[in-house]
């Protein structure tokens, strides 16, 4: 999988931070910049920028005569009168001003991604990433006297401090949500509880998650895709409805890729329900039981669900029973 590399590297004691990104997106290229300064723990006084075409080819308007000042949008001015850095860009054509610049982001690229680490997913590359990154602290760079780690101790107290908020390094937008309880985001749609439906809430779409907000509450939270068209559901935002509409159970798109990953218990359970409640209820009896995972952890929910079917106990309030039991036991 293609990604993109974001790389901050210190001037005087060489110290740098990477990270990658699935695209180069706005969002990406601040998101990076907010993980930079919280790993150094302050802000340089001032950052250079070059290659402007991929690292920042949507925070700057390229100008038509070299040497004239950039035009910086909005949402990087934003950026930085919150972080309260200044900003300076390298000359288009001009060698001499970025030797510094280009020798840094090679040496990163070259030790950080050489041999390509193999990840399963962003969160892993990037940690390794941070581990390769740091054991650079003990490299001592030629005619230096002073480790990368040593210089790094005395340059730290001259940055900037951290403001006390985060920016929201995010793209925001107000959506309806759909008659299917979805919000849509670049052609993908990501579902928020059915009781919710059709009313507009505000998403922001941050490099690798989404969330929904109606109003000051936090409504939904899922991982960002990056495909096109495709249906992200949260399966427990459907479950109320499902209660209401057992007939739906076998059918609904948002529960069959969650019923694939279930325990045995849980469909021991189901078709115990089913035996005994046949029309309707005993859907409706373990949807009830599902709900559980909206106030408790999956490994607890699962214990319970055991407990119940070997204390043959097999309804909801068996289940209840056991998860009081659970968790006074562990207190």
């Amino acid at each position: 999988e293609k990604v993109q590399l974001f790389i901050m590297r210190l001037c005087s004691s060489r110290r740098t931070f990477a990270m990658t990104f699935p695209t180069q997106e706005q969002e990406s290229f601040l998101w990076g910049h907010l993980q930079a300064f919280k790993h150094f723990g302050g802000v340089p006084h001032r950052i250079s920028y070059d290659n402007l075409r991929t690292a920042v080819k949507l925070t700057f308007e390229k100008t038509r005569k070299a040497g004239r000042p950039r035009q910086e949008v909005r949402a990087f001015v934003a950026f930085r009168s919150h972080y309260l850095f200044d900003s300076h860009f390298c000359t288009p054509g001009q060698g001499h001003e970025k030797g510094q610049v280009e020798h840094g982001v090679g040496y990163t690229r070259r030790n950080a991604m050489v041999p390509l680490p193999e990840a399963s997913s962003f969160e892993n590359l990037n940690q390794q990433l941070l581990e390769r990154c740091l054991k650079e602290d003990s490299r001592r760079v030629a005619r230096e006297q002073e480790t990368i780690g040593e210089a790094w101790e005395k340059e730290r107290l001259l940055l900037l401090p951290l403001p006390l908020s985060d920016y929201e390094c995010c793209d925001m937008k107000m959506v309806h949500l759909t008659p299917y309880s979805q919000a849509t985001y670049e052609t993908n749609r990501y579902s928020v509880p059915t009781n919710r439906a059709r009313r507009q809430v505000t998403l922001k779409a941050y490099p690798f998650h989404i969330e929904i907000w109606d109003g000051i509450e936090l409504v939904a939270s899922h991982p960002r895709c990056y495909d096109r068209e495709q249906d992200i559901f949260d399966p427990l935002h459907y479950l109320s409805l499902l209660e209401q509409r057992p007939g739906a159970f076998d059918y609904a798109k948002p529960l069959k890729q969650w019923k694939a990953g279930w325990p045995l218990s849980y469909h021991q359970m189901l078709a115990n329900l089913r035996e005994k409640w046949p029309e309707g209820r005993g859907v409706q009896e373990f949807v009830r039981i599902l709900q559980f995972h909206q106030h408790y952890e999956a490994p607890l929910v699962e214990q319970a669900i055991e407990q119940a079917l070997s204390y043959g106990c097999a309804h909801f309030d068996g289940v209840q029973s056991c998860l009081r039991q659970l968790i006074s036991s562990a207190d």
